[in-house]
């Protein structure tokens, strides 16, 4: 919202001397996000006059059409004498009013006139445009001045080219500050200072004669004025002052009608729109718009009406989208000769905030009014806008109001909130006292009864104002963030990260460690990633927790696994030149969770009950933490040291047994078929529960290679993924440290001839129990296949460790328990010797 300083005086009696840096300094205070203050005409000095254009000789002889021109600017050139210009303009005509600087003037831009030849002619000052001047951006012809103006006028004051411009950024809530009206009320408030509210003004009482009105959707409208104005001049147009303020506040003037309900709108902080009465075919009606209607609005297109859409519509059907925008058919013409606009009808609505916000979102169609009434506006201020409208109509444009006024008025009772005194007292931290509270609440609009428990009726202008806490907060910041005193907290002594953080942690410095890169992704996904995964139809990975209001349209749901953003995070960096990429992420995945329901609200006076809380926590979705990891290219680079290796399925199953290591668990790794997974380069990582069952704890392998080319990945992109939470439960949340034995270890070594279809997981898990307790470690080194064991045979080869905790084993003692370990993969596996 633009403020400018000349207009805000208007309704608070700033002291003489208050810059729009002061005022930025009050409002912020007050809790307003001023962000910048615009000086308009800054370095500006005249002679800037009024001029009339006398004559025109049109120049030849040049690439572009240029005019000398003489023009008349009263005394301001000291002799009266008509001044000699030259000016490439063609907008303007001998008799018209111009602008004009004349030599030892200085435009915005610190840009000097002096008199200079030029063209073959010596042209002693310039004729302005409007960007020239800095009044906006048009620079296609020069700035043409309504003929009552003299010559030789000050045009500085006339056009009002000095001011400041308060650019304000309005949060949803303080929908109120998207007008003057709003913006003066909280300046007042800050200067303590009266304010004269432009909507304090007499109105009419409603009547049955004024222009017939309709509401059959109350929930959208409860409140509609209309006022019609007969006689109007439809060749007045906008003076210079109204012109200006729109300008100054970001508008272009379009036509006399138009401007003054942008006027007001932006006075008031109510949208109007103007209706030439004459395109009306029966009543105003207000109602939800048949599927498949069609309405052409004002800026030309031609839109299909959803059933949702609150229209305005008479007897031929839509004639604008209701708080958004106004349709073509009942438009008011520009002013001008071939316009024959006379009678015009003001309408003064109060829509409801939420049809609004949808029908502008739907149709894209963000407007200055949708704006406001999608924030909230004031229902009481309809009846005030409306007859504003109607004076600046009769006053500017000739026009007699009818004395037919029509208001129709859904009931209405005045919101209460109940808050004790000391309220805001126990919200900041320190003692402001009722009287100040109440004092406060006042300022802004409240009326407040009560001594200990106050009952506020909040003001029509304020929707945002619902709970004891919103008028905490409004005590709070009018009294001063600033002042508020500064306090730690005090934790209870011993508190510190819990289990659960510690292992998050653990797992992240590991994978770091690891060589991998920690890359946080955004939670949302779309059906279309699950396919560019290859997920099957009946996958529960589908099933999506929807977001209600989704920050893109494409990705509408949360996601249920980590790696659609970690794999488009490594093509996102493979394309921009990374062939070496190994990433990770720990994060929440959602799955819905059926047939639950949580409360509207939870209240903020109490402490929710134990039921409340758990109808909450039963509506969620689960959110079990997971982690991932994404690698491609090099594991290990080529050097000076030796040849490297590139990234394989085995690098994302260890770094799926790193994050299981740092909760003391020890993963079972089995082959498997999953999607996305390359279905002969896929392990399941499987691990042992308290009670001995085994626990499904992730996937980890090669991607597909129609999941590489789907998603535009590296060859042989390899992934794993983890439930965090399921290794914190089988690991029990204790990590104890090795024991360190000052005896000697013995070393036995075992080659086992096995089927090949038999895992190397189940072979290791017979070795670990048929040795006993005097196993330390188990390494599998070798894998060999050839015609030496058989066809479909496969040798495994693994290093056991012996240690004893109390004393030095003999060679008898590792022979037997490598012997005990051999005999049990006999007995579970089938597994021989081999010779």
């Amino acid at each position: 919202m633009r403020v400018p300083l000349s207009w805000l005086r208007e309704y608070v009696e700033l002291p003489a001397g208050t810059t729009g840096r002061d005022v930025q300094a009050k409002l912020i205070s007050a809790g307003l996000e001023v962000e910048t203050v615009e000086q308009l005409g800054a370095g500006l000095q005249g002679p800037l006059v009024v001029g009339e254009v006398l004559t025109i000789e049109e120049l030849e002889g040049f690439k572009k059409p240029i005019r000398f021109c003489t023009v008349d600017v009263g005394k301001a050139n000291g002799t009266g004498e008509p001044q000699e210009i030259v000016c490439g303009a063609r907008n303007f005509a001998v008799g018209d009013k111009v602008v004009v600087i004349l030599p030892g003037g200085v435009l915005p831009g610190d840009f000097r006139i002096s008199a200079r030849k030029t063209y073959g002619r010596v042209s002693h000052g310039m004729i302005c445009s409007a960007r020239e001047l800095g009044m906006g951006e048009d620079h296609d012809g020069i700035v043409v001045l309504p003929p009552e103006h003299e010559a030789g006028t000050d045009a500085i004051a006339l056009l009002e080219l000095v001011d400041e411009v308060l650019d304000i950024a309005v949060t949803p809530d303080r929908g109120y500050c998207l007008s003057l009206r709003g913006v003066a009320r909280e300046t007042a408030i800050a200067y303590g200072l009266p304010l004269s509210d432009p909507a304090l003004i007499d109105v009419p009482g409603p009547n049955p004669d004024g222009h017939p009105v309709r509401i059959d959707d109350p929930t959208g409208c409860d409140r509609f004025t209309a006022r019609t104005v007969t006689g109007v001049n439809h060749e007045a147009r906008s003076p210079i002052w109204l012109q200006r303020r729109l300008q100054k506040v970001g508008m272009r003037p379009i036509s006399l009608a138009v401007d003054i309900t942008n006027y007001v709108m932006f006075e008031v902080g109510q949208p109007l729109h103007a209706y030439d009465r004459s395109r009306l075919n029966g009543p105003i009606t207000v109602r939800r718009a048949q599927p498949g209607e069609k309405l052409t609005t004002l800026d030309g297109a031609e839109r299909v009406l959803d059933g949702e859409d609150l229209v305005i519509a008479d007897d031929s059907g839509p004639i604008g989208l209701a708080g958004v925008m106004g349709g073509a058919h009942t438009e008011i013409a520009d002013s001008g000769p071939d316009s024959g606009t006379s009678e015009i009808v003001i309408e003064a609505a109060h829509f409801a905030p939420v049809p609004i916000a949808r029908t502008a979102r739907r149709h894209k169609l963000a407007s200055e009014a949708s704006r406001r009434f999608e924030r909230g506006t004031d229902p009481q201020a309809t009846s005030a806008a409306a007859q504003r409208a109607v004076d600046l109509l009769v006053l500017l444009a000739g026009g007699t109001a009818e004395p037919g006024v029509t208001e129709v008025v859904l009931p209405y009772a005045p919101r209460t909130v109940a808050m004790a005194a000391d309220h805001p007292d126990r919200v900041a931290g320190t003692t402001y006292g009722r009287e100040t509270v109440v004092r406060r609440l006042q300022e802004i609009g409240c009326d407040v009864y009560g001594s200990d428990e106050l009952i506020v009726t909040v003001p029509s202008w304020r929707p945002d104002l619902g709970a004891p806490n919103d008028l905490a907060e409004e005590v709070i910041r009018l009294q001063g963030y600033e002042n508020l005193p500064s306090t730690l907290p005090r934790p209870r002594p011993g508190r510190g990260l819990t289990a659960t953080q510690r292992l998050r942690r653990r797992v992240g410095r590991a994978l770091a460690g690891a060589g991998y890169v920690e890359a946080p992704c955004y939670p949302f996904v779309s059906a279309a990633d699950f396919d560019r995964l290859g997920l099957g139809a009946d996958d529960p990975r589908r099933r999506l927790v929807l977001l209600a209001n989704p920050l893109d349209d494409t990705e509408p749901g949360l996601r249920t696994t980590l790696l659609p953003g970690l794999l488009a995070t490594l093509r996102r960096n493979h394309g921009r030149g990374a062939q070496d990429v190994a990433l990770f992420e720990t994060g929440l995945v959602f799955h819905p969770t059926d047939g639950a329901t949580a409360p509207e609200r939870l209240p903020v006076d109490r402490r929710p009950t134990d039921e409340e809380i758990e109808a909450l926590k039963a509506a969620l979705p689960e959110q079990p933490q997971h982690a991932a990891a994404v690698l491609s290219g090099a594991r290990e680079r080529d050097g000076w040291w030796g040849k490297g290796r590139p990234a394989t399925w085995a690098d994302a199953v260890e770094a799926g047994r790193t994050v299981a290591r740092e909760a003391g668990v020890e993963l079972i790794v089995r082959p498997a078929q999953y999607a996305p997974f390359h279905p002969g380069r896929c392990a399941a990582y499987t691990a042992t529960a308290a009670d001995g069952t085994q626990v499904p704890v992730g996937y980890a392998g090669e991607l597909h290679p129609r999941v590489v080319a789907a998603l535009g990945l590296p060859e042989r992109t390899c992934a794993m993924e983890v439930d965090l939470d399921v290794i914190e439960r089988v690991g029990g949340g204790r990590v104890t440290g090795p024991h360190v034995s000052t005896f000697p270890v013995a070393t036995q070594d075992v080659a086992l001839v096995v089927d090949a279809a038999v895992p190397a997981a189940d072979v290791e898990a017979a070795l670990r129990d048929g040795a006993g307790e005097l196993l330390e470690s188990l390494r599998l080194f070798d894998i060999f296949t050839g015609e030496q064991i058989g066809e479909g045979r496969k040798s495994l080869a693994y290093a056991l460790r012996f240690r004893a905790p109390d004393r030095t084993l003999t060679a008898e003692d590792a022979s037997a328990a490598r012997e005990a370990a051999v005999a049990a993969a006999a007995a579970r596996t089938g597994a021989v010797l081999r010779s």
